[in-house]
């Protein structure tokens, strides 16, 4: 999608489906009303809705009042938000109405596991998306013409699709940048104390128990192994022996499991630690070369830049810079709610 287009957006509609996850339909709003808060204006309006309006119970218990989807007019995007057993939560009346909107080019996205109602009213035909990682596997076997990415949230067009969790605020952050530029998305990340803004590139952390269908002690026992031993690293004999199988076997498990060496394996685990520590800590690169298990400094970042494409002094750049001297203007909440 055009950053054109995302700047024109200022009416966001959002269709909770029964039983949807409250965290990121909230995630997603929160954006929009601190936006508003900070800017002292109203820049976006949002809608709640349904086929028929009326409330909408979450998956925690709480329900939410919609309005009726005819009556919202066109919004600049709609937004199915999914959460549990979302197949029989998606009726044919959502899937009507998703139609429609896509008939009025209204551009559409989905939170968590909206995706699914995205793709079964047949408007995700070749498009990439995300969704949670539970249910990737599934999808991708019920609808083939879809690509289903590992990325938090993908923009494919008009298709902007979000997992669950907090991702939808990273999401959202993305999305409105382009109208309210990046030192206000900072000041947006500052109010909700988050140190990183993850962007399009960043991919969910999908537990292996999901990745390789049936799970495997053995492995799971020498990963955890790994895992707890990032700032002193095991060495293979001391894995193997430690695991109580040979070398030989705990290569050849790596390698029909995870096509890689427990050697390469290890090195990512302690390259992706480093990762978080230089985007979100304040450590020095030393320190961070030493707790993740490297010699020097001139190995650490060697192996980085060959894993990440940049040297860990690059990537500490892209963290989300703190506005000096910027205070919030003191204006009153700016009410921006509209059921319709």
């Amino acid at each position: 999608m055009l950053p054109d287009r995302t700047a024109s957006f200022a009416h966001f509609a959002f269709m909770p489906l029964p039983d949807f996850t409250m965290i990121a339909f909230t995630n997603a709003i929160e954006v929009l009303r601190m936006a508003n808060y900070l800017s002292g204006q109203p820049l976006y309006r949002w809608s709640i809705i349904s086929p028929e309006g009326g409330p909408v119970a979450s998956s925690n218990g709480l329900s939410i009042d919609t309005g009726p989807a005819e009556c919202v007019g066109q919004p600049d995007i709609v937004f199915v938000c999914g959460g549990i057993d979302v197949q029989r939560a998606t009726t044919p009346a959502h899937l009507a109405a998703l139609r429609r909107f896509a008939r009025m080019g209204v551009a559409l996205g989905s939170l968590c596991t909206g995706t699914y109602a995205l793709a079964k009213s047949g408007l995700l035909a070749g498009y990439a998306c995300a969704i949670h990682w539970e249910n990737m596997s599934a999808l991708k076997e019920e609808f083939p013409s879809t690509r289903f990415l590992k990325e938090l949230f993908v923009i494919d067009r008009e298709r902007v699709t979000c997992t669950g969790g907090i991702a939808p605020l990273d999401m959202m952050l993305h999305l409105i940048t382009a109208r309210v530029g990046t030192a206000r998305v900072t000041q947006i990340a500052e109010q909700f104390v988050v140190e990183h803004v993850r962007d399009t590139s960043a991919q969910q952390r999908m537990p292996l128990v999901a990745r390789l269908g049936s799970a495997n002690k053995s492995l799971f026992e020498v990963i955890s192994l790994m895992e707890n031993n990032i700032e002193e690293p095991l060495s293979r004999e001391e894995l193997a022996r430690l695991a109580n199988m040979s070398q030989r076997q705990l290569q050849r498990l790596f390698h029909e499991h995870l096509g890689m060496t427990p050697t390469h394996y290890y090195l990512t685990l302690r390259l992706r630690r480093a990762r978080e520590l230089l985007l979100q800590t304040d450590m020095s690169i030393m320190q961070i070369t030493m707790a993740c298990g490297f010699q020097s400094a001139c190995h650490f970042s060697k192996s980085y830049r060959d894993a990440f494409g940049s040297a860990p002094t690059g990537e500490r750049r892209k963290r989300v810079a703190p506005l000096a001297g910027v205070d919030a203007p003191a204006a009153t909440v700016v009410p921006a709610t509209v059921h319709v």
